[in-house]
């Protein structure tokens, strides 16, 4: 979807109407959003406000398209961006973390082994939340590192932002129920 030609200037609901919801599948595709310039720089600022109270001082995108909105996160507050992997991706020692992911398969996170510190303060990034389970995943791998999770960031979460598989960790979410 494109947004208009009309003379006001596109709020984020009107941005966000570029994720496409009609994909055939149970995703939506948000590549759409990232490839407008305009409507992915405002997405992000809209993040980096709605999360600023949290305090945080990287961030800690998940594959894939986590690393995307993850990475312009990082960029925009000038921090670092560690990536939270697929099993087998990463070279060198890991953490890792299994979990059921959302189609009921086994799946397997992966961390570099001492990447973070006892003063990282995290923001887990990933573009959607569907059932939890990856983020959560996430969660309990960085709880295994050095750091702090003090926040989760999406475009969309399909559940609550209170949703107990985040063990009281504040989610920011731009589209909710």
């Amino acid at each position: 979807m494109a947004i208009g030609n009309d003379a006001r200037q596109p709020d984020l609901p009107d941005y966000l109407r570029l994720i496409d919801d009609a994909t055939g599948g149970p995703r939506s595709d948000v590549t759409p959003l990232f490839a407008n310039a305009e409507a992915f720089r405002t997405v992000v600022d809209a993040l980096l406000e709605r999360t600023a109270p949290l305090n945080w001082n990287i961030v800690a995108g998940i594959d894939a398209l986590g690393f995307v909105l993850g990475a312009a996160l990082a960029a925009r507050k000038g921090c670092g961006l560690v990536a939270i992997r697929k099993e087998g991706k990463l070279p060198v020692q890991t953490l890792r973390e299994s979990y059921a992911h959302y189609t009921g398969g086994a799946q397997v996170l992966e961390l570099r082994e001492a990447l973070l510190t006892t003063s990282d303060r995290v923001l887990i990034v990933d573009e959607w939340i569907e059932t939890g389970a990856t983020v959560a995943a996430a969660v309990r791998l960085i709880g295994r590192s050095s750091a702090r999770v003090v926040g989760i960031a999406t475009l969309h979460s399909d559940l609550t932002t209170q949703h107990p598989a985040f063990n009281g960790i504040r989610v920011v979410a731009l589209r909710h129920p």
